[in-house]
């Protein structure tokens, strides 16, 4: 019974522009799509700093060479570790900066 109310509602044309029209229908299209806005925005500035990454560029490195021995591995291994663990850091730092702005 709930649900061919709620199907006779959602077919009905004119409760779907009444709805449309409300003020909190509304407001929720434009948070909406303030979120859908700020994501994007976020998520092509994450994506060009990883492009930027000076870990991308050690680790696209190190797979091209070949390790000679198992030390020589663990050493390449802990260097690109070392520079993830400092950009996270970094990153955090920044990050921490723009959300006190």
């Amino acid at each position: 019974m709930l649900s061919r109310l709620l199907v006779y509602l959602v077919n009905n044309l004119q409760v779907i522009e009444k709805l449309a029209e409300s003020r909190p229908i509304r407001r929720a299209a434009q948070l909406t799509a303030y979120a859908l806005t700020k994501a994007q925005i976020v998520g092509r500035d994450t994506s060009e700093r990883v492009m930027r990454s000076q870990t991308l560029r050690q680790v696209r490195q190190e797979a091209g060479r070949v390790p000679g021995d198992l030390e020589e591995a663990s050493n390449r291994l802990r260097r690109v570790r070392e520079t993830f663990v400092k950009e996270v850091k970094d990153g955090w730092r920044d990050g921490s900066r723009q959300i006190k702005k």
